[in-house]
């Protein structure tokens, strides 16, 4: 079998991935709820290409559903481009399932209190986006945009979503009102907390350095005690304001955690030698190696 066709073939496969496939249909069914049963009713935005087709549909009356798939059409072809057919494909499932349920599944506004519906809206939709892109694919285009533009024009991924996302409440501010809009953040933020912990959980990986002059028993701390895996890069230290020349080979020991594990093994290594230089810093994904008690990654 060829490489193209070995690709395809694995391509398809995680298409049609039935885990990957009801993380996608959950992840759509709680974005329609949020969007039907909290923030429509009420004119509530988010952010991205989900607050365009809101703000659209209100100011146009054009069917909501119709403008969630023209508006992400183009960001489907952006995202085959980019980053590939696996996710464009899963990306376009999403879409549809997600104008599909706008169209059909109707819904009576939940609650009328603004905070509530600030709130869940933005944890409901939140979920379901984050469960989406657990699934492979995405419901809103601007993360697209991210990747697209990031390197073409220089700015930060926060700093295209910002920009992107002030067109989109300056302009609520104006048609629906100020406290509309200030709501319409409060969505937003809840929003992007709860896509943030579905994608990353409770286990988001974090890589934890030491560097110690009781290198050896730290070692045998983590392998032999707590079973973390570890890699060891040789250095230097030294290079202090006054000693500038002064300087001494060492080891940094990296392992990798969960950031519930942080203040655990930190404590144990600082129980060895007071005086170590521990240092941290959140990774995006972990694959290989031991990352867990009795699991290993796939």
């Amino acid at each position: 079998m060829s490489k193209k066709y070995k690709s395809d073939a694995i391509e398809w496969k995680n298409v049609l991935n039935i885990k990957n496939f009801l993380q996608i249909l959950s992840g759509v069914g709680l974005a329609v709820l949020a969007m039907k049963g909290f923030m429509i009713p009420n004119k509530f935005m988010d952010g991205g290409i989900t607050g365009i087709s809101i703000l659209l549909h209100e100011l146009f009356h054009i069917n909501i559903s119709f403008l969630v798939i023209i508006l992400n059409a183009l960001f489907i072809y952006l995202g085959y481009k980019r980053i590939g057919k696996t996710f464009a494909l899963q990306t376009t499932i999403a879409v549809i399932l997600l104008a599909l349920g706008l169209l059909f599944i109707e819904i009576n506004p939940i609650t009328t209190d603004k905070l509530l519906i600030a709130f869940f809206g933005g944890i409901l939709i939140g979920t379901g986006v984050g469960l989406v892109i657990r699934g492979g694919g995405v419901i809103d285009g601007a993360e697209v945009i991210v990747v697209f533009t990031r390197r073409k024009i220089g700015f930060s991924s926060t700093e295209i979503i910002m920009l992107f996302n002030t067109v989109i409440f300056a302009v609520a501010a104006l048609e629906f009102g100020i406290e509309t809009a200030m709501y319409s953040i409060i969505t937003y933020f809840a929003a992007t907390r709860a896509t943030h912990y579905v994608v990353d959980g409770i286990e988001e990986f974090t890589a934890l350095n030491i560097i110690s002059a009781q290198q050896e028993e730290i070692k045998s701390l983590l392998v032999n005690e707590l079973k973390k895996g570890i890699t060891v890069y040789k250095g230097e230290r030294g290079y202090l304001p006054g000693s500038f020349d002064i300087k001494t080979d060492c080891e940094i020991i990296v392992t990798i955690v969960t950031r519930l594990e942080i203040k655990h093994i930190h404590d144990a290594v600082i129980n060895i030698d007071p005086k170590a230089f521990v240092y941290v810093h959140s990774i995006k994904e972990a694959t290989g190696g031991i990352l867990k008690h009795k699991v290993h990654a796939n």
